[in-house]
Order: structure tokens, then sequence, then C-alpha cells
């Protein structure tokens, strides 16, 4: 079966596609919110293109779309640790419960919007044994605190025998540092997960950027799974990644 793993982050993050087991997860770029209206607008076309995509794709071939919480979520997050600053009661998991909320909130309007497509209920739970996948499309959203849906998309990966992961974000490559704020970062074509852990660290914190969660980094490596990140808006890029041509991006664990 031709299956297709996307692990969308729509306000959100992405896409993982398994054709010949490549699971690939986008991450959408760090935009501010607007408005709710504008935002759901938006998702609602980005859904509506992929429906149409799928039938273009041969009947054999299924689609899992693991949403993050991209923005709203840090929006909640950030007023939370505002508000609880002084509060030694505060924990890192309701932080991540608030994020894992807002997945699942994007991921019941995903679910939506693709209709007849998607017949079973939102996943919240990557490891069910028995998870059932009735039509064309299955969406699951965040599952627990500790780590992101990078996470999530390994487990899936696992369950459905992926081993190449394609990480979409705003940007094309990593970079040795932050190109952000050190202008001498370079950009990587390879590397290993050992000097990649290093860089990403052993621990989670809820709302952390980074090309890849330090909790998904350490199981892929320990799966043998190969991470490739590349920028989510080169659609002609993305082809020749899904088809094993040349691309733009880097590798994780080559």
């Amino acid at each position: 079966m031709n299956i297709v793993i996307i692990i969308a982050t729509v306000l959100i993050s992405g896409a993982v596609f398994i054709p010949t087991g490549i699971v690939i997860r986008k991450k959408s770029a760090e935009s501010k919110i607007t408005s709710a209206e504008t935002e759901a607008k938006r998702l609602l076309e980005n859904a509506k293109r992929d429906a149409e995509n799928i039938k273009k794709e041969e009947s054999t071939r299924k689609l899992i779309l693991v949403v993050g919480g991209g923005a709203p979520a840090r929006v909640y997050q950030n007023a939370y640790k505002k508000i609880t600053a002084d509060d030694s009661n505060a924990t890192s998991d309701q932080a991540d419960w608030i994020g894992i909320m807002a997945t699942r909130i994007n991921a019941q309007l995903l679910k939506a919007c693709f209709g007849n497509y998607c017949k079973n209920d939102v996943v919240y739970n990557p490891t069910v044994e028995d998870l059932s996948f009735d039509g064309q499309v299955l969406v699951a959203s965040g599952w627990k605190p500790g780590f992101s849906t990078d996470t999530d998309a390994v487990y899936l990966g696992e369950k459905f025998d992926g081993k190449v992961i394609v990480n979409l974000s705003n940007i094309e490559k990593v970079y040795t540092d932050d190109p952000r704020k050190n202008p001498d970062a370079k950009p990587l074509d390879n590397i290993s997960w050992g000097d990649f852990r290093k860089m990403v660290g052993d621990e989670w914190t809820p709302g952390k950027n980074c090309p890849f969660d330090p909790i998904a980094s350490k199981k892929a490596s320990e799966l043998g799974m190969k991470v490739i990140c590349a920028g989510g808006k080169n659609i002609e890029n993305i082809k020749a990644i899904l088809n094993d041509e040349d691309f733009v991006g880097t590798t994780i664990g080559e």
C-alpha cells in the first residue's frame, strides 16, 4: 500500500509522506497571527489543495496528517508563563498541555476540512495498536507532555515502517548556529546524529524552536531513521526529495 504521512502544523506544522517509507514533517514559519479568521481561511485553502492532490494520486495512497500547535500554542504558552512567573507551583507539563490542546483544535479543524476523505476520529495517541485507518486521510494531534509533534512523527514512522523523516520549515538547511543571530553561521548538507544532538541538547521545553526536537532526535537515532530538513515552500524541491533526486536541504543521520 502506498502510504503518505503528512505531519502538518497548519498554523501549525507539517507534513509526512510515506510513499516508499518516507516520513515528511513540515513546520509552518513563525509568523504572527493577524486573526483567527485569516488563519482558518488559509488552513482551509491548504486542506482543499491537499485534498485535490490526493484525488490525483492512485487510490491506494493514504495520507496521515500530524498537526502541531504553531503560533497559537506559543501565544497561550507565553501567556501562561507570564501569569505564573512568580508561582512556584507552575510546571512545564501545564505549558505542554496548553500546546497539546492547541494541536487538537487545529487537528479537528483540519479533519473537518477533509470531509469524507477523513473517516476516523482525530488520533491523540500514535502508539495505539488497533489504530483504525478507514479513509484516505487520517489526522493526528499532540499526544502528551514531554516532547513536540516531531516525536509523534517518529512514532508514526516506526508504526508504518518509515525510515526517512522530511522536516519542512521556513529554513532550507540546518545551520551551525542560529543564522538570525550569528552572521557567520554556515549551512550544512549532512550532519551525524551525534553532532546534531549536541546542537539541540537532550531536554525538551514547551515551545522550544529547533530543527527537530531533542526527544524525537534521540528516538529517531535509536531507530536508525534519517531526517531531511528542507524549506517548505519550494514544491519542486519537495518533489525531488520524494523522488530520490538531488535536493536542497540537510540530511541528519548519514
